[in-house]
């Protein structure tokens, strides 16, 4: 007796399909859960889309709308270097750099502070000359000098630079071409001064004074104090702007 042929089972659905129903069906609960908590704003919207069809020219027609001016946003300028300022970082950065190859030699170092005018570097004297002497030795104070004469030139036109010579209270040896500290903190300047212009800064924009011994920074008790007096001093300033209308009369114009 032959047996009875098995009917045929309805074919199912592949497994993946299932698994790709899962996910798509959790992906759409997820972003539902997102708008739940989102809130739309209507106006928000449609200015959005004004600003849309605005940058991609699209033709009239279409939907126009006006952005409120209160959500106007200012962009913020983007403001020039001043530079003053970039004068200043670069003389911040040469004088590190001079203090780092002077360190392994010399005690004293190179430094920089603001003044009621504009700002003052100091070089203590240790880095320039020898004891009595006004003619620059340093190789590296020369360098560093090089680099101060190429920031000067770039700094605006109405920055002025001046020299100034300081010495202790104890005068010159008799063996050296000065007779008292006012000729010594003098030529200390102008040596300075010349090394400058030898590099390109415009001799209308610097000047050289002495000091002599009468505007110490310390005691000269001490030589720690006596020499932090024995420097030269660059003052970079601009020159006020006179009025005048206020200057009082002379004695000539009486």
């Amino acid at each position: 007796m032959a047996k009875n042929k098995c009917p045929e089972c309805p074919q199912c659905m592949p497994e993946w399909l299932a698994a790709f129903g899962d996910l798509m069906s959790l992906l759409l609960c997820f972003f539902v859960l997102l708008l739940s908590m989102s809130s739309m704003d209507a106006k928000k919207v449609s200015e959005a889309i004004g600003s849309l069809s605005g940058a991609m020219s699209v033709l009239e027609g279409g939907i126009k709308t006006e952005v409120s001016k209160r959500r106007i946003q200012e962009s913020t300028p983007i403001e020039a270097q001043d530079e003053t300022s970039d004068g200043v970082n670069r003389v911040a950065e040469a004088i590190a750099e001079a203090n780092e190859m002077t360190s392994k030699s010399e005690g004293s170092a190179i430094t920089m502070e603001e003044s009621q005018d504009g700002f003052v570097i100091e070089l203590p004297a240790s880095l320039l000359f020898e004891r009595g002497s006004a003619t620059i030795q340093n190789d590296d104070t020369l360098l560093f000098l090089k680099r101060m004469a190429l920031i000067i030139s770039e700094l605006p036109y109405d920055a002025q630079v001046s020299v100034q010579g300081h010495t202790d209270n104890q005068g010159p040896k008799t063996d050296t071409p000065y007779k008292d500290n006012w000729e010594l903190s003098s030529a200390r300047a102008i040596s300075v001064v010349h090394e400058l212009l030898l590099n390109g800064v415009d001799p209308k924009r610097v000047s050289a004074a002495g000091f002599a011994e009468f505007n110490p920074k310390a005691t000269n008790v001490t030589e720690a104090g006596r020499e932090k007096n024995r420097r030269v001093e660059l003052h970079f300033y601009a020159p006020k702007s006179v009025d005048k209308s206020k200057v009082k009369k002379t004695v000539l114009d009486q």
